[in-house]
């Protein structure tokens, strides 16, 4: 078991070393949402180009609602097994170290869907403009 001091330290060394990046709406379009389940959309304009640029200096991980342990198969596959296949499809998977359902640790976060958080007065504000409070 990790002492607390190495267990910060494992934490703040995966930080300066990895971005998040969602992958409906940012890597994949997904303009029907979960329609099917499956993966139909294509790449968004400088995905690959992207990815291969930022996978030269940090590990990627692909975070996603797809990959939920609890999702149903989808043609006997996992959302993680769907979105792998669809990597190496589009010539991307080389440039993605894992993809998991939860929050990983990383420099930053790259979501579609984000409300960047300055303080709460701003959030609520930005929350506001959408019509979501």
């Amino acid at each position: 078991m990790k002492s607390f001091d190495e267990f910060n330290e494992m934490v703040n060394s995966a930080e300066k070393k990895q971005i998040a990046i969602d992958f409906d709406g940012v890597i994949h379009n997904s303009k029907l949402g979960f329609h099917d389940g499956t993966i139909y959309g294509s790449p968004l304009a400088n995905t690959k180009e992207s990815l291969q640029k930022l996978s030269k200096k940090y590990k990627l991980i692909v975070y996603t609602c797809k990959a939920n342990p609890k999702r149903p198969l989808i043609e006997g596959k996992t959302g993680i097994e769907l979105i792998k296949e669809w990597l190496v499809k589009h010539g991307m998977w080389e440039f993605i170290d894992h993809i998991t359902f939860s929050k990983p640790n990383a420099v930053c976060y790259v979501d579609d869907k984000a409300v960047e958080f300055t303080s709460w007065k701003d959030c609520l504000e930005i929350l506001s403009q959408k019509g979501l409070v």
